[in-house]
């Protein structure tokens, strides 16, 4: 009998692990583990492996937010830092692959099913065209992902940090707040968790008024109530993630389709619809059409970063 691969995906906070039968996407014992409550990633691995009953795998493929292009991964939220030639060496994989964590999650894409994909307005995607995934969460990543004569090919890509462009009076007022507090401002600083509370910050200093919430839940639960700062504020977020998404969509040629991911959009489905977001995406002057003929879908799937990871595992275009 096969044994079982082991599967991670692991961000800041938490580390997601699951075992999966090589070649296939049957994700079990799906498990989270506070990265805090060990000291290092052998350590979790193990504790993952003892509460599962599972034995050492021969062959194992892990997603990190944060570069793992060297043999030492460092992480950039927790204090997690690796050899993979060590980390191999200790479990006696024969097969161990470490890739970026949005690459985990634009390799997920394809095998999201139909029901854990909510579409944003009209468009039908080219065959045999490039995807994009988008996601604002802790940070915002941006990947490509193009169909392969074998296997799908991924794109890693730092598009969350271009540059932000305003495109309207308001937003240069916008930019100018947050070129004080950060210097150069990247697309980045506003389409995150954080990005949004600075957002509504911004919108008090430019009304004038008291900033009176804390967090960016504290932001989303005002506007629900009707705050009007809060709403603004979220309604400007969701428009800005419609023209960085639509350039981002003009640049990689994504007739594909464009698929958002991350923790904070799956929460924002019943504005999505109602919000500016669809129209900013479209509105790129000559290429209007272009854009306006482009599918988008929020992918809602819970563990789309570990059937990347599944993916990833035995794809030849992943070293």
């Amino acid at each position: 009998m096969t044994r079982p691969a082991l599967i991670g995906d692991i961000g800041g906070t938490n580390a997601r692990f699951a075992l999966v039968t090589p070649g296939a996407f049957d994700l079990q014992a799906i498990r989270t583990l506070p990265c805090a409550h060990y000291p290092t990633l052998s350590d979790a691995i193990r504790a993952y492996l003892d509460e599962v009953g599972a034995e050492v795998p021969s062959e194992a493929c892990l997603a990190f937010a944060c570069p793992v292009h060297n043999d030492e991964v460092r992480m950039t939220n927790n204090a997690w830092c690796f050899s993979k030639r060590q980390v191999t060496e200790e479990f006696g994989f024969e097969l161990f692959k470490v890739i970026n964590d949005f690459t985990a999650q634009a390799l997920g894409v394809p095998h999201v099913d139909a029901k854990d994909l909510v579409p944003l307005g009209e468009g039908e995607a080219a065959p045999g065209s490039a995807r994009l995934i988008f996601g604002p969460g802790t940070g915002l990543g941006m990947a490509g992902l193009f169909p392969g004569q074998h296997d799908w090919i991924p794109l890693p890509t730092e598009g969350g940090h271009v540059s932000f462009a305003p495109t309207d009076a308001h937003e240069r007022d916008l930019l100018a707040y947050f070129h004080q507090h950060y210097g150069r401002v990247s697309v980045e600083r506003i389409l995150c968790g954080q990005g949004l509370l600075d957002l509504y910050r911004a919108h008090a200093h430019l009304a004038k008024q008291i900033a009176h919430y804390n967090t960016p839940a504290e932001v989303t639960g005002a506007a629900r109530a009707g705050d009007p700062l809060a709403r603004q504020s979220l309604e400007r977020f969701l428009k800005i993630l419609g023209d960085v998404s639509g350039d981002a969509a003009l640049m990689l040629g994504a007739r594909g389709g464009v698929y958002l991911c991350g923790g904070i959009l799956p929460r924002l489905l019943d504005w999505l619809p109602h919000s500016h977001f669809r129209d900013a995406f479209a509105d790129k002057g000559r290429m209007h059409a272009y854009t306006a003929h482009i599918p988008v879908w929020v992918v809602t799937a819970p563990w789309n970063g570990l059937l990347g990871a599944c993916e990833a595992l035995h794809n030849e275009e992943v070293a």
